[in-house]
């Protein structure tokens, strides 16, 4: 299970990349560690069809028989709770440079994960919707995402067996997952082969990248 994070790309390099047409996010600055229930840049199709890029709140409510938590991983998308938001008019591109895993056992070090050492941009396969209630003790509207695992590849199995994120490294991904047909956008949920690992025993992945 993913819960940590980075985004150390340039804002303008995270709109250039995503080809993104209306920037909501104000002045972005790097993020070494992002936690659940964290404010984050997501990458959407609005009402009028142009991709957007605004802050979300990282974790959906859950289903009923699994408390209050809010779930940040989504895994089993055959369950009818999330059918509904693998909708096209729901998916969304969480952009990050590096992800982070605990190792199974204890003690429990962090691994961080990228394409490369460069840390070039990729996106989470993400699905996010509105919601009304209390999040961070501030009650009202919010914009909220998680995004889809996969079983572990060879890279990562060592550190975490159970799990990975979806990663989506490249424009023609990118565009399925937030146009094609749900068929088309599943097919995506499985392990990227290529992964590096690039930094291990850091809370946050320091690394500040160019745009």
């Amino acid at each position: 299970m993913c819960n940590l994070y980075s985004l150390t790309r340039g804002q303008e390099a995270i709109r250039r990349a995503f080809r993104v047409m209306r920037d909501r996010t104000g002045n972005l600055p790097p993020l070494a560690a992002i936690y659940p229930d964290s404010l984050a840049p997501v990458v959407h199709t609005a009402n009028d069809g142009e991709r957007e890029l605004c802050m979300m709140r990282w974790g959906f409510p859950p289903p009923p028989i699994l408390g209050k938590a809010p779930v940040t991983n989504v895994r089993n998308v055959k369950s009818p709770y999330w059918r509904e938001w693998l909708r096209a008019e729901w998916r969304c591109l969480v952009p990050a440079t590096s992800f982070c895993e605990w190792t199974d056992r204890r003690p429990k070090i962090p691994h961080w994960f990228a394409l490369d050492e460069s840390r070039p941009l990729f996106a989470f396969a993400g699905i996010c919707r509105p919601w009304t209630g209390e999040r961070k003790r501030e009650t009202g509207k919010h914009q909220l995402f998680a995004f889809l695992t996969t079983e572990a590849n060879e890279i990562v199995r060592p550190v975490h067996a159970k799990a990975m994120p979806v990663l989506l490294p490249g424009e023609d991904e990118w565009n399925i997952w937030l146009s094609g047909s749900e068929r088309e956008a599943l097919a995506l949920q499985k392990p990227l082969p290529w992964l590096r690992l690039v930094a291990a025993g850091e809370q946050s992945d320091q690394m500040l990248t160019a745009d």
